[in-house]
């Protein structure tokens, strides 16, 4: 009688955690798609989105494109096809501002207590910030990638290395979208989770994004040269152009791929510390 009283009495949540590891795996994948159209349909509902990751890298685009880029030596290839692969970066970090805002408004209005209450895997609600983050990036480097062309960008065809540079920018969106998840987790309040995210909205401009870096004072070449969104700017530029690449992707890879463990590592664990 007492096991049956007890297994009357157990709640979703208790239940949830007795799942197996499949079940559990399945639950995620199920909850977080759910979840991640939900974030999507935000962007039908809050145009300003669409202002703010797609509309400023366009206007930085036509900036320099028109205004500025006439200055600027690139070397061997054109400005055009020079500037388009560093606004695609811009555009990715850009939706870092969303991201993190939109995790700390569910983590304090009260949304995961909300899950946690059914059979939902509340920490489903970060995996699927994430997804519709990387999901906005490809909205975001698609439009760009449009217009880049229609301003005079010509990549050189070569259809694996585009994969290639295509697949390195998700790496990226992936990267920035796990560490907006951690910093939304960890920020006190709004102001300071959007300003937390602007660090990295203006990490590119501290980049090779609008000029080489061989043009740049020494003190800051050497930042440059390292920081780990010029390897991607280097990458994307040389695959798209069907030019060495050297080190640049790999370096990239190992960058993005160990930020992304180290954030999903301290994401979760947030997360569990907060809600255990």
């Amino acid at each position: 009688m007492s096991t049956a009283t007890e297994q009357k009495q157990t709640t979703p949540q208790q239940q949830t955690q007795r799942q197996s590891p499949n079940q559990s795996v399945l639950g995620v994948v199920s909850d977080t798609m759910v979840l991640t159209g939900r974030y999507m349909r935000h962007i039908t509902r809050q145009p300003e989105e669409i202002v703010t990751f797609v509309m400023i890298p366009v206007v930085m685009m036509l900036l320099f494109r028109y205004m500025l880029g006439g200055a600027i030596e690139p070397g061997d290839s054109s400005y055009v096809n020079f500037l388009i692969p560093g606004i695609f970066a811009i555009g990715v970090t850009l939706i870092a501002v969303s991201t993190t805002a939109g995790v700390f408004m569910d983590m304090q209005e009260g949304f995961v207590e909300r899950l946690r209450s059914m059979s939902t895997l509340a920490i489903s609600v970060v995996f699927a910030h994430v997804a519709a983050a990387v999901m906005r990036a490809v909205i975001a480097v698609t439009v760009l990638f449009g217009l880049g062309f229609a301003v005079g960008y010509r990549p050189e065809v070569n259809i694996l290395k585009w994969i290639a540079a295509f697949a390195l920018l998700l790496l990226f969106a992936f990267a920035v979208g796990w560490i907006s998840a951690l910093l939304g987790q960890l920020a006190k309040s709004t102001e300071a989770a959007s300003g937390m995210a602007l660090i990295l909205v203006f990490l590119p401009y501290a980049s090779n994004v609008f000029a080489p870096t061989e043009t740049m004072g020494a003190g800051i070449r050497v930042f440059v040269e390292h920081q780990p969104i010029t390897h991607v700017i280097d990458s994307v530029r040389a695959l798209m152009l069907d030019q060495p690449v050297g080190n640049s992707v790999w370096l990239a890879v190992l960058w993005w791929g160990g930020i992304t463990a180290l954030c999903i590592w301290g994401s979760t664990r947030q997360f569990r510390r907060r809600f255990a």
